[in-house]
């Protein structure tokens, strides 16, 4: 009777798994190195290398950059995205704002809060008044359009100089402040078409001021609205406040 063949039962070589997955590794942090090389910012470049970091070495600080160790932090690309945006979106407001004339009178700031963007009450009020003027009506719907890509909180504040009011209408620089506020975050909504449930609304009425309220120039200055696109992603300064 003749032998019968043995089969052996063929086992997959599963040793390809393991150059493979640090393939897919070696791609993720080139791509984060190419994406900071792009941008032109050293501080864009030292972020990716922290995120190249945690990457390849669990928390320990393998590159350099202008001579020093970078270490990893808690900068993560939310951030950097999110201030790449935020940088493009301030570049755009500063252009049309421009264009439209206001640019003495409407400044744009990125700080560790988030995009500032702030008007002297000159393009938006008359003295005394919180009705906003007609005239600044289109380039306040193109700030909201501009704005709406972001999914951001938005803080809308009011500030006056220190002269007192008192007239038919506000009977104090607190209720002109706040009244003022109110009425660009509903221009906004009603007419940029940004969602309700984002905004807040302060009133700080002369007692955050910038400029010296001794000189008309300064009060003039001080009498403004600021409106605020609040970071989700906070600066590690911004963090420890």
């Amino acid at each position: 009777m003749g032998k019968k063949k043995q089969h052996h039962e063929e086992h997959v070589d599963e040793a390809w798994l393991l150059p493979y997955a640090d393939m897919l590794t070696l791609l993720l942090a080139l791509f984060i190195v190419m994406f900071a090389m792009s941008q032109v910012d050293k501080e864009k470049l030292q972020k990716a290398a922290e995120q190249f970091n945690i990457v390849f070495a669990g928390g320990t600080g393998v590159l350099e950059n202008s001579g020093s160790t970078i270490t990893p932090g808690n900068t993560t690309m939310s951030q950097i995205v999110e201030q790449d945006k935020m940088v493009s979106v301030k570049s755009t407001l500063e252009e049309e704002i421009k264009k439209s004339g206001h640019a003495d009178k409407v400044k744009v700031e990125l700080n560790g809060e988030g995009l500032l963007i702030s008007m002297q009450d000159t393009v938006l009020f008359n003295s005394g008044d919180a009705e906003i003027l007609t005239g600044f009506h289109p380039a306040l719907t193109q700030i909201s359009t501009l704005i709406k890509g972001f999914n951001n909180d938005i803080r809308i504040a009011g500030h006056t100089d220190n002269l007192p009011i008192s007239n038919s209408k506000f009977h104090s620089n607190w209720d002109l402040s706040y009244t003022r506020s109110l009425n660009v975050m509903k221009f906004m909504v009603s007419k940029g078409g940004l969602p309700a449930n984002k905004f807040s609304v302060q009133a700080f009425a002369e007692y955050k001021p910038k400029f010296d309220n001794s000189t008309p120039d300064g009060r003039a200055k001080n009498r403004r609205v600021e409106i605020l696109i609040v970071r989700n992603h906070p600066t590690d300064k911004e963090k420890d406040k």
